[in-house]
């Protein structure tokens, strides 16, 4: 007769075990996943803070080359590719790019107004990368301050899309912000990428440091051919000054000197760190001045 209550009182007693076990196992669990969670954290702290040393490694690598030399070009060494440093658990690798041997996409408005002279030289530069030459006054309309067309769109296209928002009016942020501009497709920004920055003030191209394609875009009568040679011969001699760059450009071929540099304002810094199996990267946009250690415009940290 007692069978029965001792039987339910055995399925209970495995019960409760079965209860606490699972109890347990779910305890050491949440233990071993805030556990993890703390660990990655705390790698993606350390990764922060190594990310920030080579920025400033990178501030002060061209802080003292602004006290050597007031020509920049690309035999320097912070345009030289940063082999990877060994850091605890890890290392560091990074590049310094010149900003200014690219065209400065926010050179096209002045003062509100799209600049004829601009607006021809980078529709050049996009006919030579087998682009529309008609995205220029895309990006013209985008960036002046005035909200009627010119051959581009205004606010009536960009109100009229699926997600609707404004022109905006204003110089480019970042090259990010092509993406929004009409006719700026991925396959359209990742050929262009290259050759174009968006810088926060109007800037001059480095001669010393363009590329054929950018060189042949900013001087009109200059082929792509001309263009190359002209960079051949800068690696045998630099350009010390602009009167130099322009006295070896093909005869009839002119540019107003205020257009050109041989040295440089803005460097774009990209960072990459692996520690512990973690990795993270960043970039940032320095500038740099007479008056000294070189400055942050921007940065994209993780």
């Amino acid at each position: 007769m007692n069978s029965r209550p001792k039987g339910a009182a055995i399925v209970m007693a495995m019960a409760v075990v079965a209860l606490a076990a699972l109890a347990a196992t779910a305890l050491l669990l949440s233990q071993s996943i805030w556990t993890r969670g703390v660990e990655l954290n705390t790698r993606h702290g350390q990764a922060q803070h190594v990310l920030e040393a080579g920025l400033d490694w990178s501030r002060a690598l061209l802080h003292d080359d602004l006290r050597a030399s007031q020509v920049d070009h690309a035999g320097e060494p912070w345009a030289m590719q940063m082999p990877p440093i060994p850091v605890e658990g890890g290392q560091l690798a990074g590049a310094i790019e010149d900003q200014q041997a690219r065209l400065n996409l926010n050179n096209l408005v002045s003062n509100g107004k799209v600049d004829a002279e601009q607006l021809a030289v980078v529709q050049r530069l996009l006919v030579s990368l087998d682009l529309p030459g008609s995205l220029a006054t895309s990006l013209g309309d985008w960036l002046d301050a005035d909200g009627i067309a010119q051959g581009g769109a205004e606010d009536a296209y960009y109100l009229g899309l699926e997600s609707p928002y404004l022109a905006a009016n204003r110089p480019l942020a970042d090259l990010d912000e092509l993406a929004r501009v009409r006719g700026f497709d991925p396959a359209v920004r990742a050929r262009l990428r290259p050759f174009v920055t968006a810088l926060p003030r109007s800037t001059p191209v480095n001669v010393n440091t363009a590329s054929p394609e950018v060189l042949a875009a900013l001087l009109p009568g200059l082929d792509l051919e001309a263009a190359r040679a002209l960079v051949v011969s800068r690696e045998r001699t630099i350009f010390l000054d602009r009167t130099g760059f322009l006295a070896r450009l093909p005869e009839g071929v002119r540019l107003a000197p205020e257009r050109i540099s041989v040295n440089s304002d803005y460097f774009l810094v990209s960072l990459s760190v692996e520690l512990h199996g973690a990795q993270a990267r960043g970039s940032a946009l320095l500038v740099r001045d007479s008056a000294g250690w070189p400055g942050v415009a921007w940065r994209k940290f993780p």
